[in-house]
């Protein structure tokens, strides 16, 4: 049987901590639109356990949104929305958000998609809302750990647009669009957590 349903080992290990940190910066209500959904499993767990945040996967892929419509099938979850098909360079949903939620995007896409994520999510987000942003970064011009120096010359080598961000270059870019910094928090496997408000 062809199961549409992607599977992501990281995506098992980092929920939990994910779920974390977006517990602590999230009121127990709240509609949020996670960008680049993939194999959609963290939109299924993070649904799953806070049954009060309305959560609206996307992606451009339509790989990825059959794989995001599967599990919600399986779900069965009252507070998970049909996948969107959203490239952040074109046009966003107008809805108000209380969060918006990328999670390993921005070193595996070119720099456009991070100025295009940040400005629509200052233009997408009530007032005080969130920008939750997790993979690795730099940090002051340096890798946090062999491992991710190693990692970003794999994705240099595979698209010389791809790469470990600066977290201050991020930062900048976010205070552009209306959004200041709020907290960073270490991860397992040498992420972050970064969160911003509008």
């Amino acid at each position: 049987m062809n199961d549409p349903r992607l599977q992501s080992p990281a995506a098992a290990r980092n929920r939990q901590p994910i779920f974390e940190v977006l517990r602590e910066v999230l009121p127990e209500s709240a509609h949020v639109l996670e960008v680049a959904s993939g194999s959609g499993e963290h939109a299924i767990y993070l649904a799953g356990t806070a049954p009060g945040w309305t959560w609206q996967p996307s992606d451009p892929s339509h790989r990825a949104l059959a794989s995001v419509a599967a599990w919600r099938e399986a779900a069965g979850l009252p507070n998970l929305r049909e996948p969107l098909q959203l490239d952040v360079t074109g046009g966003w949903p107008v809805a108000p958000f209380d969060a918006v939620v990328a999670i390993n995007l921005l070193h595996i896409s070119p720099w456009a998609v991070t100025e295009a994520l940040l400005a629509g999510a200052g233009a997408a987000l009530v007032p005080g809302g969130v920008l939750y942003l997790y993979g690795p970064f730099r940090r002051e011009g340096r890798h946090t750990a062999p491992s991710n120096a190693a990692f970003d010359a794999d994705l240099r080598a595979r698209d010389p647009r791809w790469g470990i961000r600066d977290l201050e270059a991020v930062t900048a870019e976010a205070g552009r669009h209306g959004l200041r910094l709020d907290k960073v928090v270490e991860m397992p496997a040498n992420n972050l957590s970064v969160v911003f408000r509008q």
